[in-house]
């Protein structure tokens, strides 16, 4: 299994804003964490209903959420605020306009922690769920799932508990992709208020060790 940290160094961003913090709301109680991307090329997946899936690019932001009392790492991939892009032709009416996502990216985990810099690091468990507004809904990496457990790296209880939570996100977000993009705007809302009000950006390594 592989240990990731949230701000995402590594994918090829510079010196993005990185927030990080608990939030206990009526709505959602665990850690979230948002990244706005300032720059970097735009890449793309090919979904069968979406089709052409926009996940990275100058002004698009990534919100990632750590619910308490689950094992997985939600990430929504969200367009510059208030647009999407106009070559997905069936993508619905967003249930808030400011912040239309792309795409839904869940990554199964097995426990959080926080490393020397403060940065909240998941164990990757492989398995992932990924959806789209459009209704494409896909379970990924099943095939390395199953590879860690035949070698031996996962045990029986840790094999059975990822394809567990799997089943997990998919009924509690892919059930109702609106009402999730819903409960999603309503988190970042809070995200972006406690930004405003002043929450401190965290920097990601390149640009610590830069300053060193």
């Amino acid at each position: 299994m592989k240990y990731k940290r949230l701000n995402r160094d590594g994918w090829g961003f510079q010196y993005y804003p990185y927030y990080q913090m608990r939030i206990d709301d009526e709505s959602f109680h665990g850690s979230a964490c948002l990244i706005r991307l300032t720059d970097g090329e735009a890449n793309y997946w090919e979904t069968p209903k979406a089709g052409r899936i926009q996940v990275t690019g100058t002004g698009m932001t990534w919100l990632e959420l750590i619910p308490d009392g689950t094992n997985r790492v939600i990430t929504v991939i969200y367009f510059p605020d208030g647009t999407h892009d106009k070559d997905r032709l069936h993508y619905p009416v967003p249930m808030n306009k400011a912040y239309q996502p792309s795409i839904w990216y869940v990554d199964v985990t097995e426990g959080l922690e926080y490393d020397e810099d403060g940065i909240a690091v998941f164990i990757d468990k492989y398995l992932d769920v990924i959806f789209t507004p459009e209704g494409d809904v896909k379970v990924d990496d099943r095939d390395e799932l199953d590879a860690a457990y035949e070698s031996g790296e996962l045990s029986k209880e840790q094999y059975d508990a990822a394809l567990m939570e799997g089943e997990k996100i998919l009924k509690d977000l892919c059930s109702d992709i609106s009402q999730t993009d819903q409960w999603c705007a309503n988190i970042r809302q809070i995200v972006e208020d406690r930004i405003a009000a002043g929450e401190p950006v965290r920097m990601c390594r390149e640009v610590l060790e830069k300053r060193k």
